[in-house]
């Protein structure tokens, strides 16, 4: 296949969650994060992303954050610092805050809320690429940010752009990913669990991971498998993952099911940040059900 212009982040990124502990950050418990994942081989870490709930960090936090995960991972893993916002300066505040802290790259969420037009997301990108040489890789989510950054404009972003490597494609729509691949040679990578063997398919390099975050062994092998070209392997990863991927993180919006699935697992309180909320019974009851029928509990 190919070759793409963000092969460094090629494989598994698993966007982290934040541990609390009484309203702060747990940082003991974010440290234990980190050399799990180390120890584990994950790929890469994206620390301040959705999944760990980048809304309700202060913008200070995120820089504590991602400093805090460069400094601990110490080169054993690449790190692509979420550093996004709907306010371009604060973005690259936080950018020019990440690639001084050693971050391999960022993830650039579109900005939300504001729903800017095609042009505006092309001047917000172009505006962080100026600012910092540190790799970029834009995160379309419209279910997230209201709007759809069009693959026209990531085209028009990969050719003006060179630091705009990879988009982590979160549409849902295999249509658009293949667009972007037939347009631009930036690498694309999953935004959604269940869709990397799809995306995988037409030319994606990977996933940015939510499940990673309890099996990215597993995720890794999914991702190893499609690109040495075992696609029957890959095919049963993907068979034996999906329902991990749809009935777990279906239960509610992320990450309110995987703080859920760690706390059950024993590997953290499961706190959470209003207005993120813990979920009823019987939603724990199915998150937990989900992690028997995996395998990873009893």
């Amino acid at each position: 296949m190919a070759a793409t212009r963000g092969e460094l982040f090629a494989g598994v990124t698993v966007a982290i969650i934040t541990p609390f502990k009484n309203g702060e950050v747990d940082w003991d418990e974010l440290g234990k994060l980190v050399d799990w994942h180390c120890e584990q081989g994950t790929d890469a870490l994206a620390p301040c992303g959705t999944t760990g709930e980048s809304p309700t960090l202060t913008h200070d936090e995120n820089e504590r954050v991602v400093s805090f995960v460069c400094e601990r991972a110490r080169g054993r893993t690449k790190i692509m610092a979420g550093t996004g916002s709907n306010s371009t300066s604060e973005a690259i505040r936080m950018t020019k805050a990440a690639k001084k802290a050693g971050a391999n790259g960022t993830l650039q969420v579109g900005p939300y809320y504001n729903k800017p037009t095609q042009e505006g997301y092309f001047r917000h990108f172009a505006a962080l690429a100026e600012a910092t040489d540190l790799p970029i890789v834009v995160y379309n989510i419209p279910g997230r940010t209201a709007s759809n950054i069009l693959p026209e404009t990531l085209a028009r972003m990969a050719e003006k752009c060179p630091t705009i490597v990879a988009v982590k494609e979160a549409t849902g729509s295999l249509d658009q990913a293949s667009q972007v691949a037939a347009l631009t040679d930036l690498t694309i990578l999953s935004g959604d669990d269940s869709l990397t063997l799809p995306l995988m398919s037409i030319g994606g390099k990977g996933v940015v991971s939510v499940v990673g975050n309890i099996v990215p062994r597993d995720m890794m092998a999914l991702v190893k498998a499609f690109a040495a070209g075992k696609f029957d392997e890959a095919l049963q990863w993907h068979r034996k993952l999906f329902p991990l991927c749809r009935d777990m993180l279906g239960v509610a919006t992320n990450p309110i099911p995987l703080k859920t699935a760690i706390k059950l697992l024993g590997r953290g309180n499961g706190e959470m940040r209003l207005p993120m909320c813990p979920i009823d019974a019987a939603g724990e009851a199915k998150v937990r059900q989900t992690l028997v029928n995996y395998g990873l509990l009893k």
